[in-house]
């Protein structure tokens, strides 16, 4: 799988050069932090939302 990845990064630096590639690899990193970024945050909120509605019942 990693030589797949490796050959698909050659491909795309021949076709549009290095610059862009690296920017397109830099920015898809920045989404997928993102996308962690929004998980942790919505499990944060839901457990606290969980967490607070348990506590009434008692």
């Amino acid at each position: 799988m990693p030589i797949l990845i490796f050959i698909l990064l050659v491909i795309l630096v021949a076709q549009i050069g290095f610059w862009d590639t690296f920017a397109a690899v830099l920015g898809a990193v920045g989404v997928m932090i993102l996308l962690v970024l929004l998980l942790v945050l919505i499990l944060a909120l839901t457990g606290t939302w969980l967490l607070r509605r348990g506590r009434r019942r008692f």
